[in-house]
């Protein structure tokens, strides 16, 4: 059996799955480059991890959804009802409270990160034989490799990051569950890795994207969140891990593997150096976003500023939301199969 790739071996592995791997080496070898990061140069971190990685691959959907004519048309009224939805409940949220909103937007923000993570170790499982057995054992892995990290940010004593904003998970803190679940963590890493040996030996076939995607997961999940309590490498290895293989999947499958009929306007993409305009669209789009969050709300990067707007905030808000909340939903209906 051929290694299911989705583009090919070399970008898959440059651009899907080397990002894990990379940022768990950097976050080991440069501990102490990354705080100097930190403390001195706040300002490039937030430009490069949170505008050009996380808030950039939000709209790298755009290339997969709107951009695209034939899609357009075939899911018209979803595209078209559902960023109206997102932005009336953000409003219902925010009339709540801030609190509410931001804790909220966090649990659905995680769920679509694992997702995303299930749905990298499907695609490179599609040419497998399924059975029960291997499709419960390969979900029982990649949630076990997400899932735990966050209970235990959700049941150890306090981490020195955030997911959006401070308070927004519910926390209780017990040493016993947490030696529990860390005991079925174990369990169920050798559980897997035992099962995949054997069966690699005895199929004389390993499915190396779908392992490459399983570990760097489990590794990025757990030296992220349980290892390390660091605010910038929590960051790094969440948005990294999470936003260069989005971006990258997009256009790998959806614009270079695509007959330039099929892409309507977007066809230019497809010539030479179309991957460096793709990239420098999402940038571009996503700086704009990220200005005005800092103007209108946060006040924190940017030394524009415009007169008090805290009476609008409920308003500005989920207005500005409405991209990446639209981005979180739209995403359970665009990689279904077909």
């Amino acid at each position: 059996m051929e290694q299911p790739w989705i583009h090919k071996p070399k970008t898959d592995s440059l651009f899907i799955l080397a990002p894990s791997f990379l940022v768990v080496a950097v976050a080991f070898l440069c501990q102490k480059q990354l705080s100097e990061l930190e403390v001195h140069y706040s300002f490039y971190t937030w430009l490069f991890l949170i505008v050009f990685i996380d808030v950039a691959h939000v709209y790298a959907t755009l290339f997969k959804t709107y951009f695209v004519p034939s899609e357009f048309q075939k899911r018209k009224k979803l595209l078209t009802v559902l960023p109206i939805i997102c932005f009336a409940v953000g409003l219902v949220l925010f009339s709540f409270g801030s609190a509410i909103f931001w804790s909220v937007l966090a649990y659905i923000a995680v769920f679509h990160f694992i997702r995303q993570q299930y749905g990298f170790m499907r695609l490179y499982s599609r040419k497998e034989v399924k059975t029960k057995a291997k499709i419960w054992t390969d979900n029982l892995i990649i949630y076990t490799a997400t899932g735990y990290p966050m209970l235990y940010w959700f049941l150890s004593p306090t981490r020195k990051f955030n997911w959006f904003v401070e308070n927004e998970f519910f926390r209780f803190e017990n040493v016993f569950l947490l030696k529990v679940l860390s005991g079925m963590y174990v369990s169920v890493v050798i559980f897997y890795s035992v099962r995949t040996a054997y069966i690699a030996v005895k199929q004389h076939y390993f499915n190396i994207p779908k392992n490459a995607i399983i570990i760097g997961t489990g590794l990025s999940w757990y030296i992220g969140i349980v290892y390390f309590n660091n605010d910038l490498i929590f960051t790094l290895l969440n948005v990294v891990s999470h936003g260069i293989p989005y971006m990258a999947l997009i256009y790998l499958k959806e614009i270079d593997k695509k007959p330039k009929a099929d892409l309507g306007f977007l066809f230019y993409l497809k010539e030479f150096k179309g991957f460096l305009l793709y990239a420098g669209i999402l940038i571009t789009i996503a700086f704009f976003e990220e200005s005005l969050w800092d103007i209108l709300v946060w006040k924190e990067q940017l030394s524009f500023r415009v007169s008090d707007l805290t009476y609008w905030q409920f308003l500005i808000v989920p207005l500005l939301t409405v991209p990446q909340f639209t981005h979180y939903l739209l995403d359970g209906f665009i990689w279904k199969s077909k």
